[in-house]
């Protein structure tokens, strides 16, 4: 079938009519003086409305669709992506997490006495671990028992007095509170213990020998266990033995998951010399007791 023309050089309306010839030099400029298209030939002046069309669509392609054009990322490319950043970087370990998960929360604690000559010494020192952020802090009551003067130094290295408000004797467990908080105090995720089993990993925090904040790391060794001081005075039971070391100054500090949440309360060493260092044996007190000594609910 004869496809109709996309366009006709002929005039539109009737044809008119055929005027009388004259001579070509009387009429007829020559070529040098016509406008270019008309010394065009006939098939460069065919195509040339085309060249002119296809040039006004190139620039409108370039206007509205950039070469600088972003193409859209696929689920491949993200994936990429992401398997070469675990391949080149250097990630923390799960102990540095859980460790700066609760850093914040962690302090120093220690209590303070007046001799007979009226000077004042350090009578305790330890670790404890705020749990309310209005100023609420857990730590051992071996740590203050006694002491005329509490003092706390924070995170940020604020310093500021305290005073027990609570104690749970059979825990060895002391709740205090401070009488100065730094601008942004943060209260450490308590976790029930109720799913922890023996293997799993834990970071214990705190200042031992004044030293810190320090932070060991481990695994849950044993739970439901019983410990007896050295000198026989006080028995614990219900506790989660750990091996991340421990030495005296980490009594109070939090026994952290590696999801960074707290589980125990760290509360004595079993040492059976006079040296008071670390053998591999620490014991904590469950979360869920010391919650419930400044009246948290139960997990």
């Amino acid at each position: 079938m004869r496809q109709p023309a996309l366009y006709s050089r002929s005039p539109r309306g009737p044809a008119a009519a055929p005027e009388p010839a004259l001579p070509a030099a009387d009429h007829t400029p020559p070529a040098s003086s016509r406008p270019w298209r008309e010394r065009l030939p006939r098939w460069q002046e065919q195509h040339w409305r085309w060249l002119a069309l296809a040039a006004l669509l190139a620039l409108l392609a370039q206007a509205f669709f950039p070469a600088t054009q972003q193409r859209r990322l696929t689920q491949k490319d993200i994936d990429a992506a992401v398997l070469k950043t675990l391949e080149t970087a250097n990630l923390p370990s799960p102990a540095a997490r859980a460790a700066a998960a609760v850093a914040p929360s962690v302090v120093r604690v220690a209590g303070f006495v007046t001799d007979k000559d009226g000077e004042e010494k350090e009578h305790g020192l330890g670790s404890g671990v705020v749990i309310v952020d209005s100023g609420v802090i857990l730590t051992n009551l071996h740590v203050v028992a006694g002491a005329n003067r509490i003092e706390l130094t924070f995170h940020d290295g604020t310093r500021s007095g305290a005073h027990m408000t609570g104690a749970q004797i059979h825990n060895d467990l002391a709740v205090l509170q401070a009488q100065k908080l730094p601008d942004d105090l943060h209260a450490a995720t308590l976790r029930s213990t109720a799913d922890l089993q023996p293997g799993d990993g834990v970071v214990a925090v705190g200042f031992p020998f004044g030293i810190g904040p320090s932070v060991s790391s481990g695994v849950v060794s044993g739970l439901n266990r019983s410990f007896r001081s050295h000198e026989g005075k006080q028995q614990i039971g219900n506790l989660i033995q750990f091996d991340a070391a421990a030495n005296p100054g980490n009594s109070g500090g939090p026994l952290v998951t590696m999801d960074g949440e707290v589980v125990g309360i760290v509360t004595a060493i079993l040492n059976p010399s006079e040296q008071r260092t670390f053998i591999g044996i620490g014991f904590a007190v469950p979360i869920e007791n010391a919650a419930s000594a400044v009246g948290m609910h139960p997990f």
